[in-house]
């Protein structure tokens, strides 16, 4: 059974209810958990709340390299027991496990409004899957000469772009398999890519430090933005395709931020969102409903996940994940709720809330 994380002493297990062996188990803790909040004043509090929070049985047996919302009940997520996982994460409960990597999932792509996705591996392949198909996969992809980092699907969802640290790109023909492009850039080591809704573009983070916009119509470079200090991990596109933002390695402090870029003809920087003080793996536009102002999310390897005012740059709120070791991946489950994937804790669902202020609770724990 997973535990959420917890520097104080954890009170002992309470079954919920008599149906829980048909809940994955479903068992609740008293926890504690500390974290910072920014009054509309500008002095930031810490606090502490006692929660109960529920713990479902494990998606997975170890690491959890990266977590993807399929729809507003489901995720899929990948990791180090080389198997992909179909979760209900509202009820608790395992949909379904599919096997036919050999190493580590590294990425999870979903098709939107649709029961298929695709995922990644060290094992170099990339495999397409459907929920209602039994568990082998449907498609695979073959063609990169080392781990694949990243993976994206067209807006239309005929294409799917996938990226290594072989320095590639690949463009694939979703119904055939077939490859129909392939581009290469000098050290230009993936890390990961997203599709420009609506648009034939595909953005690309890089160990080069540098971030990518590609014309997916012959996969040509079509924008370099300025390099930054670090290695950039991620990248995400906002609803509209009008921005994007891009996420630092880095360690002490040093780097370690969240970039927000204009994607429209300037292409310029807008606004950065300094705080952590080590990698920031992953990064989040959050659904508008939430607040205000629009405001985004970012998880790193310091165990915290903070919400920042889009506009500002200001932080709102830190949640600390306590004992859950870096955290690897966020996705928004629904219009409250993120996943937060973990080294050591498996998958966190995490509900953001807006009184008072805006502020973020772990819930449960899979």
């Amino acid at each position: 059974m997973l535990l959420l994380g917890c520097h104080l002493k954890r009170a002992p297990h309470k079954v919920l209810c008599s149906f829980c062996a048909g809940m994955g188990k479903l068992q609740s803790k008293l926890k504690h958990s500390t974290y910072k909040y920014s009054r509309p004043d500008e002095i930031i509090e810490e606090r502490t709340q006692t929660k109960a929070c529920l713990e479902y049985s494990p998606a997975h047996v170890d690491t959890v390299s990266v977590v993807a919302a399929l729809n507003s009940d489901l995720c899929v997520s990948g990791g180090r027991d080389k198997t992909v996982v179909a979760y209900n994460w509202k009820t608790g409960n395992v949909v379904k496990r599919f096997k036919g990597h050999e190493r580590e999932i590294t990425k999870i792509a979903c098709i939107h409004k649709s029961s298929q996705f695709f995922s990644a591996s060290r094992d170099r392949m990339v495999m397409m899957w459907d929920l209602h198909d039994p568990s082998q996969p449907r498609q695979q992809f073959s063609g990169h000469a080392m781990v694949v980092t990243g993976l994206a699907v067209s807006p239309d969802s005929s294409q799917l772009c996938t990226g290594s640290r072989d320095n590639t790109l690949l463009l694939w023909d979703v119904g055939t398999g077939q490859c129909a492009e392939r581009a290469s850039v000098s050290r230009n080591l993936v890390t990961h890519l997203c599709w420009v809704p609506q648009e034939p573009y595909i953005l690309q983070t890089s160990e080069d430090k540098t971030i990518r916009l590609w014309d997916s119509r012959g996969l040509q470079v079509a924008h370099v933005f300025p390099a930054k200090q670090h290695i950039q991990t991620y990248c995400e596109v906002s609803e509209d395709g009008h921005k994007c933002i891009s996420c630092s390695n880095g360690f002490g402090g040093e780097g370690c931020e969240a970039t927000l870029w204009d994607l429209r003809q300037t292409r310029n920087r807008i606004c950065e969102y300094k705080g952590h003080f080590q990698t920031v793996a992953s990064c989040v536009f959050l659904p508008r409903a939430l607040a205000l102002m629009p405001v985004i999310a970012t998880s790193s390897h310091d165990c915290k996940v903070k919400i920042w005012n889009q506009d500002t740059g200001a932080c709102l709120f830190t949640l600390s994940l306590d004992g859950s070791g870096p955290l690897t991946s966020l996705a928004v489950g629904d219009t409250v709720s993120l996943l937060c994937a973990s080294f050591s804790r498996g998958i966190h669902l995490l509900r953001v809330e807006g009184d008072p202020g805006l502020q973020l609770r772990e819930v449960a724990a899979f």
